[in-house]
């Protein structure tokens, strides 16, 4: 799915403009990547959890030639999708014991 995919659904589904509905999209995209940036989490209920990881530097290996190179420290993004996500992708139900795990996961995230 596309950013004006996205734009279109909302469009039939809400009733906002295309103008209106673009504009949602970009703003939320926009809180996002600059959330993201300062290096905070992104949890959104029901869907998953955004966090940028520090990666050190190390050594590896150009893989055509086998000689060893150093790739530098760098920021990661990871996705950890919500267990109601991964319900809905693999077509279960969710329990309540589903959600006390989710619960008791979101509480762990926040303590670190």
């Amino acid at each position: 799915m596309t950013k004006a995919e996205i734009v279109e659904q909302i469009y039939e589904r809400v009733g906002f403009s295309k103008k209106e509905a673009a504009e949602l999209v970009e703003k939320v995209f926009e809180i996002i990547k600059d959330t993201l940036a300062e290096g905070e989490k992104v949890k959104i209920s029901g869907f998953g959890n955004f966090v940028v990881r520090e990666k050190n530097a190390r050594k590896g290996r150009n893989p055509q030639t086998g000689q060893e190179i150093l790739l530098d420290a760098r920021r990661v993004l990871t996705f950890k999708p919500s267990l109601v996500l991964k319900n809905v992708l693999n077509e279960t139900e969710v329990t309540e014991a589903d959600r006390e795990a989710e619960r008791a996961q979101a509480r762990e995230d926040d303590e670190e």
